[in-house]
């Protein structure tokens, strides 16, 4: 189903997301939602709260990316490693029309647990590296409208 996409002025987009304790069916009815939303609206990635939901799950599609790999969830990501510095310009399904320049880690490792609850550790560079970053933003709260480093484009 596709969900609707909340926009710059909701508050929920400010928000540190819930951790989810319990991968539940309406967790991954939710996860499976949030993929066909971020197709459907041609998005690489989309965090929960983008879609009105308070909790600490995004999505990835790793195909723009270069990768072929299906999208996938990943539940209560957490960054634990990052390396090197790029720069690059970034847009938001959350604020349409607006792009920015910012600085990333080049290199991320993100742990998390994939919907049948199994912990994962994700890898990225470059553009997967930028996306897991993003996304991770989102549910902290952050937007890239409000990034120290950020520049209009």
């Amino acid at each position: 189903m596709i969900l609707p996409v909340r926009i710059f002025d909701d508050p929920i987009l400010r928000r540190k997301a819930r951790k989810v304790e319990t991968i539940t069916d309406e967790i991954r009815g939710l996860a499976q939602d949030m993929i066909e939303t971020m197709i459907r609206f041609d998005g690489i990635g989309l965090a929960a709260n983008q879609v009105g939901k308070d909790l600490r799950i995004i999505t990835i599609d790793p195909r723009p990316c270069g990768f072929n790999i299906d999208p996938y969830a990943i539940i209560n990501p957490e960054i634990i490693s990052s390396e090197d510095i790029m720069e690059g310009e970034e847009g938001c399904l959350s604020l349409p029309g607006v792009y920015r320049r910012i600085k990333r880690a080049k290199k991320v490792k993100v742990a998390g647990a994939d919907i049948d609850g199994r912990e994962i550790v994700v890898q990225g560079e470059e553009l997967m590296s930028r996306v897991l970053q993003h996304e991770i933003d989102h549910i902290n709260g952050n937007l890239i409208i409000f990034y120290p480093n950020g520049e209009e484009i």
